[in-house]
Order: C-alpha cells, then sequence, then structure tokens
C-alpha cells in the first residue's frame, strides 16, 4: 500500500519531543503507509519487505560523485585527478564500490578483529571498575570504549584520543538529512573533517616511511593486483571507519544499557557471567537500532511492488520503523531479551552490509557482559538525555547506580 503525504507530516516524525520514543509515531506511519509518495520523486519506506528489497535491489545505490571545480572546493577536501568528489565505498555503486570496499577488507579483516577481544576485555573492565557506584554509562563506558578501541586499531597516539572523539561526534551530526540540518550542526562538521583529514594524511605520511602493526598502516600497504588506494581514498575510508566505529557503537551500548535497566530484570537477563550478551546485542540492535534511517537513489526508472520509481528519485528508509515491523517476530514493540536472533536492518543489507558489523557486535557483547560481571544491580538512576541527532540516534547522558 503506499499513500501520497504532505512532507511536513514526515518532518514531523523528528521533532525534538520524540526524540525520546519516536518508535510509536514510526508505527503508526508504517501501519498506515509502508510506502508513501513525498512530491515527485521522494519515497519513505517503512516495511520491512519493501526496506529488504530496497537495500538488496542493485537499481537502488547512490548519486554518481560530482566534479567540483577548484574554486567551489573545501580545503582538504579530497578530489581524484579529474576534479570528482572521492566518496567513502558506502556511498559508491558498483565498481567503484566493490573495488575499494575489497581493498578495505583485506586489511580490516576478522582476525584483526578477533585479535582485539583481550584488550576490548581489559578496557571495559577497567573502564567499569573506575566508574565507581553511580556513573554516566556514556561518560564511563559507552563513549570512552569504542573511540579507545578505533584509536588502538588505526595507531593513534594516546594523546590525541579525545580530540580524535571530538572529531566524530562533530562529523556524525552532519549526517542527518539536509531537511534537520542547520549551520549550528554543518559548519563545525566541515571544520572537523578539515581537521581530521590533515591529521591522518600526516600519519599516514608517517607510516609509509615507518609501517606498524596497526589498521592504518595495513590500509596505506593494502593492494589487490597492482591495485591500492589513493590518498583521497584512504582518508575517506578511515573518516567512514572513525564515525562508523566510534558513533554507532557508542549508540548500541548505550540504548542497550538503557533497555536492560528499564526492563523488569535489569541486567539479570544477559546471565551471571554475561553468557547471553550476543543474543542481547542482537535484541538492542532491533528494538533501539544506532542507525534509524539510510537513504538510496533509483539509478533508473524501476518499480517497488506495483508502484513506479521514476529514475533520480530519492527514497529514504526507515530502519527504526522496519525494525519493529511485526514481520520481524512476536510483541516487535517489546524489549525481549531472550527473543531469538532474528530479522533486523541494523547493519544494512545487500552489498553495503556494515563491513565493521563484527567489531561493533563484539566491542557491545563484551560491555554488556562485563556490566553483568561488575554490576548486576544496576538501575536507572535518573533521566537519560538524548543527543539532537536522528539517522544515528544515542544518548548524550545515561545515569545509573546500584
Amino acid at each position: 500500500m503506499s499513500s501520497s503525504v504532505d512532507p511536513q507530516e514526515f518532518f514531523a516524525l523528528f521533532a525534538a519531543e520524540r526524540r525520546p520514543d519516536p518508535y510509536p509515531h514510526y508505527r503508526r506511519w508504517r501501519e498506515s503507509r509502508p510506502v508513501a509518495v513525498l512530491g515527485e520523486r521522494m519515497f519513505v519506506i517503512s516495511g520491512l519487505a519493501e526496506a529488504t528489497q530496497v537495500l538488496r535491489d542493485p537499481a537502488f545505490g547512490h548519486p554518481e560523485p560530482e566534479y567540483l571545480d577548484p574554486a567551489d572546493r573545501l580545503p582538504d577536501q579530497p578530489v581524484d585527478e579529474s576534479g570528482r568528489v572521492v566518496r567513502a565505498f558506502l556511498s559508491l555503486n558498483p565498481p567503484d564500490h566493490t573495488r575499494l570496499r575489497r581493498l578495505v577488507a583485506k586489511a580490516f579483516t576478522p582476525r584483526m578483529v578477533e585479535q582485539l577481544a583481550p584488550r576490548i576485555e581489559e578496557l571495559a573492565a577497567e573502564l567499569i571498575e573506575r566508574a565507581g557506584d553511580e556513573f554516566d554509562v556514556m561518560t564511563a563506558l559507552a563513549k570512552p570504549l569504542p573511540v579507545e578501541v578505533i584509536a588502538e586499531l588505526l595507531g593513534v597516539p594516546l594523546d590525541d584520543r579525545e580530540q580524535f572523539a571530538a572529531w566524530s561526534h562533530a562529523m556524525a551530526r552532519a549526517l542527518d538529512p539536509q531537511f534537520l540540518q542547520s549551520p549550528e550542526t554543518v559548519e563545525p562538521a566541515v571544520r572537523a573533517r578539515q581537521s581530521f583529514v590533515g591529521y591522518f594524511r600526516e600519519l599516514a605520511e608517517q607510516r609509509r616511511r615507518e609501517p606498524g602493526e596497526d589498521l592504518l598502516s595495513a590500509l596505506v600497504a593494502v593492494s589487490d593486483a597492482g591495485d591500492v588506494l589513493s590518498e583521497g581514498e584512504l582518508l575517506v575510508t578511515l573518516t567512514l571507519l572513525l564515525i562508523a566505529g566510534h558513533e554507532t557503537t557508542t549508540n548500541l551500548i548505550g540504548n542497550g544499557v538503557l533497555a536492560l535497566v528499564r526492563h523488569p530484570h535489569g541486567l539479570k537477563p544477559l546471565g551471571s557471567d554475561g553468557e547471553n550478551a550476543a543474543r542481547v546485542v542482537e535484541e538492542v540492535l532491533r528494538y533501539d537500532s544506532p542507525a534509524q534511517l539510510t537513504a538510496r537513489t533509483a539509478l533508473g526508472d524501476t518499480a517497488l511492488g506495483a508502484l513506479e520509481v521514476p529514475a533520480g528519485s530519492q527514497v529514504i528508509i526507515l530502519i527504526g520503523a522496519a525494525n519493529r515491523d511485526p514481520a520481524t517476530g512476536p510483541a516487535p514493540e517489546s524489549f525481549d531479551p531472550a527473543r531469538e536472533p532474528g530479522r533486523h536492518l541494523a547493519f544494512g543489507q545487500g552489498i553495503h552490509f556494515c563491513l565493521g558489523a563484527p567489531l561493533a557486535r563484539l566491542e557491545a557483547r563484551i560491555a554488556f557482559r562485563e556490566l553483568a560481571r561488575r554490576r548486576p544491580g544496576l538501575a536507572l538512576a535518573g533521566t537519560p538525555e538524548w543527543n539532537p541527532t536522528t539517522t544515528l540516534r544515542g544518548l548524550s547522558t545515561l545515569p545509573v547506580g546500584r
């Protein structure tokens, strides 16, 4: 079923007063219009089946990178030799996407991720023990743990990690759709991106001269049949890894702890030794996904069921709504830590499925397990506050105690 709606009705889904719990509004939207038409070339998808189709269908991709005149380029903006903006593989179509993702995957391997487990356990335990009896989960654990992990993975010097986290947070705020942004969010993001690119241009050059065992050294050296990452490709890949490897995992941990402390049995469903943490992570990803929406472009005239979608149309996918579609399982609006892992779109689908999903799952699993071991009686100790972002949903504060 599709319906044509006033765009303002769609924009209202993301009003600040709805931020603590947008899901009842998502549900009403999805039930009345799983595919909605906004104007001539904008579609909003909230049903699971339709969202899965768009994410998997090669007919839906991304606009081609634009060409910029030198006078129109921002400082430190990576462009290729023809003046085309260099984008991360997440925002590209095949064959460019295929080539870049293959190169990055050769450096960012499952083995590299698994080798991080002992260090993540050590960091999580230290952070929780240092927190005391009453603490803010976001400040004490959810924010520092992922930034420490991604910084160690990339080989960022210890003294630079606080700045590293600040850049990530500023850039993440600019990921929201244009209609949700303002100069107050865009300008700091642009400055942060410029600083980040400049910083990593110098650090990458150091790794070329003196390679180490970190991911940055691996990305600098990676090759496939003579193909390598250009400097611009390396820099936009690092930007993607920073935001995906830091902000989303921070939100996954925070959203998960909030769901647990609001649950009648608190952290008990994790198990006394955190043995159920992996299953709980999957339920958090479904119930309160760190990634709430994404977008695709129709690369040609195509269709969604019986609905015609003209070439160039923008398709916005409400991941947060689709993840609570009844097709995901019984009682989809309830947080059920004992639920068997099922379908969700938190990491996407198809060729753009999140390359960092194993690392995010590992960090969240360890964080939940260490909380179960060290703070089993954790309870909410105040009113949580949410970040003013929509695409990436997460908390700014989460006070707890025992």
